[in-house]
């Protein structure tokens, strides 16, 4: 049975996961510590080749707009846990897993037309470890 203590604790690590993406992503914004960024994108695009890199500026700037996102969004959810979620339990629940659920479905689109389909397969993992817990109302 999950608890609303347990989706509590649940939701900040759903923040770290989404969250955490933010700086390696930031790090993409300058050639000299783009390596991070370059490793991960990689790595999500199946197989470790090395194709991916930070060479063009459109690139950085890229990588400087989805760590924002990134980290804003996580910042957001750790937030949603601490100071709305006791008020608001389930819709904080809810209001989080729609999310989740939006990106699952544009970021693994984008990925399979972009020829990416492997990102499209992993994001299947981190969605399962992001959500976790949070499929299912808590009780009490």
């Amino acid at each position: 049975m999950m608890t609303q203590t347990f989706h509590k604790f649940w939701l900040k690590i759903t923040a770290i996961v989404i969250g955490s993406f933010g700086p390696i992503f930031f790090l993409g914004t300058m050639l000299s510590t783009s390596e991070a960024a370059r490793w991960t994108l990689d790595i999500l695009s199946l197989p470790l080749d090395g194709v991916q890199n930070y060479n063009e500026p459109t690139t950085r700037f890229l990588s400087a707009l989805t760590g924002g996102f990134l980290f804003g969004w996580g910042v957001m959810v750790w937030f949603l846990s601490t100071w709305v979620y006791d008020k608001a339990p389930e819709q904080v629940r809810k209001t989080v897993m729609v999310g989740l659920l939006s990106w699952f479905v544009l970021d693994s689109a984008g990925s399979i037309t972009s020829g990416n389909t492997s990102n499209a397969i992993i994001n299947i993992v981190v969605l399962l470890i992001a959500a976790g817990p949070l499929w299912r109302p808590a009780k009490g």
